[in-house]
């Protein structure tokens, strides 16, 4: 199943990438066409998505790689780095179409509405069949790669509005005004993203992790008196890694540790934790708080 998913994942950024690449090639030849300078401006904007596509594509690869002596964990937070990448460079192309859309507020461009409409109606539909192919995707690349084609189709959407309009009066201005907008919504969604992002680059708890329920839920298991130095962590936003001690009753064999570990584990797959360290200390035989520890103390996983 997780290998099946990723296949999907790194399919639906190839097909985005060659949806973006190509209709951008067709804007550029229709912005000449129309002589509208709204469509060669998002030609620009598409061609920046399209070469980040293309580097999300080759992360995304490379992040499926399994762990080596070098990289243990193997390239799974590649795919962080290619949602970062997206993110920023949506934001660079935003802010070109904010340069561009402003000064058009005092000074409106007049171009060929009815080749704006048509061209209007082909970006919708390509880039919204792209946007619903990828938004299934799971991954925190998809997620943003998807913000791409959403932001497209909603900038098609102004763009026809605006053709339409203009076709039968001479509202230049809408088209500029309409843009400004779409563009400080799609920021709002993007800054967002890179948060999560960002969070996730400093390990952060995973957002659809409970760590209290979990180590609650630890406490409960037979023979296990305390928890602490408890940390979880997400590889890629899908992958979460998970550390703990679980302190168990004095004298405790071998045996009932195996046991205690076992349980833990099939508890924490409910969580979605696919991976999970855990050390059964003994009562009277806890570990020692070294460097580490005494950094983390204020950690409110730490018990």
């Amino acid at each position: 199943m997780e290998a099946s998913r990723e296949r999907e994942s790194v399919g639906n950024i190839r097909i985005a990438f060659f949806l973006n690449l190509g209709f951008t090639l067709a804007e550029i030849v229709g912005g000449f066409l129309t002589n509208s300078l709204a469509i060669l401006s998002d030609a620009i904007h598409d061609l920046g998505d399209s070469l980040t596509l293309g580097l999300s594509w080759y992360l995304e690869r490379r992040s499926r790689q399994a762990g080596s002596e070098r990289f243990s964990y193997g390239l799974g937070r590649l795919s962080l780095l290619a949602a970062l990448v997206s993110g920023v460079t949506i934001i660079v192309g935003s802010l070109f179409v904010l340069s561009e859309a402003v000064p058009r507020l005092l000074r409106p461009v007049h171009s060929d509405a009815g080749g704006m409409i048509v061209f209007a109606l082909i970006g919708i539909a390509v880039n919204g069949a792209a946007a619903l192919r990828i938004r299934r995707g799971k991954s925190m690349t998809e997620r943003v790669i998807s913000w791409h084609f959403i932001e497209d189709v909603l900038g098609w959407v102004a763009v026809l509005a605006a053709g339409i309009i203009i076709y039968f009066r001479d509202i230049h201005v809408l088209d500029p005004a309409l843009a400004i907008l779409i563009v400080l919504y799609v920021l709002s969604n993007v800054i967002r993203n890179l948060k999560k992002t960002f969070a996730m680059f400093l390990q952060s708890i995973p957002e659809d992790v409970d760590i209290e329920r979990v180590q609650e839920a630890l406490t409960r298991l037979p023979h296990v008196r305390e928890i602490h130095d408890t940390h979880i962590w997400t590889l890629d936003g899908a992958a979460h890694v998970f550390t703990t001690h679980l302190v168990a009753d004095e004298g405790i064999s071998k045996a009932a540790e195996e046991r205690i570990k076992a349980t833990a584990r099939g508890l924490l797959l409910e969580y979605g934790i696919v991976h999970s360290t855990i050390e059964v200390e003994p009562y009277g035989q806890e570990c020692e708080p070294n460097e580490l520890h005494k950094r983390l103390e204020g950690s409110p996983a730490k018990h």
